[in-house]
């Protein structure tokens, strides 16, 4: 994957967005050691850059190794495309209201895979033009929604569109990677290190 673009810097003369102090502090990769220094090199390439979560999650190198080791066989062995798997994680963060995983994903879904504004914007609401990525984004919107519970005509119209058992795993696991980062951002009340996009966006007429 290559790296990723530099997240832009607040604008000069526009107020920057205050942030509540961090409850879990981050750890410096200048300063990190051992397996640490290691894991943050493997976050580096599998990320493209090291985010203040995975700064967060290196306070347990278990928990980060785990995280990298899930991201990048998900992105480089599973079956869905990258634009597809950053329509899941925009849902995933918009049902969640998590302003961090939408800011994140913002800029990945349009600097990364492709996406357009446009189609970003539609996948948090659960939409794609594209029929595959349109039941993709219907299933996953049922499991978060529902916590995983799964109606079986759910299930039959997922496999109507063309979606294996395989892909209704992978999709779950995209939905709880979501789950999980949402909940150790809000959790650690890190800044957002990424261009800011909230989830009340729609509620303001921005979005």
């Amino acid at each position: 994957m290559p790296a990723l673009p530099t997240p832009a810097l607040p604008t000069p003369g526009l107020p920057t967005p205050a942030f509540p102090a961090p409850a879990l502090h981050p750890v410096d990769p200048e300063k990190a050691t051992g397996e640490t220094a290691s894991l943050f090199t493997a976050t580096h390439r599998a990320l493209g850059v090291i985010p203040q979560l995975a700064r967060v999650m290196a306070n347990n190198p278990t928990v980060l190794r785990g995280y990298v080791d899930v991201v990048t066989a998900l992105s480089t062995r599973g079956t869905l495309s990258a634009d597809v798997r950053e329509r899941i994680a925009l849902l995933v963060a918009q049902e969640n209201r998590s302003d961090y995983c939408l800011s994140v994903h913002t800029f990945r879904g349009t600097k990364v895979a492709g996406l357009t504004t446009a189609e970003a914007t539609r996948a948090r609401r659960g939409e794609a033009g594209d029929p595959w990525a349109a039941a993709v984004l219907d299933l996953a919107a049922a499991v978060v929604r529902d916590h995983g519970v799964v109606s079986d005509e759910r299930l039959d119209a997922a496999r109507h569109a063309g979606l294996s058992d395989g892909h209704v795993v992978e999709i779950i696991a995209h939905v709880a990677l979501g789950v999980f980062t949402h909940q150790l951002a809000t959790a650690a009340r890190i800044d957002i290190d990424w261009p800011l996009v909230r989830h009340t966006d729609w509620e303001n007429g921005t979005a």
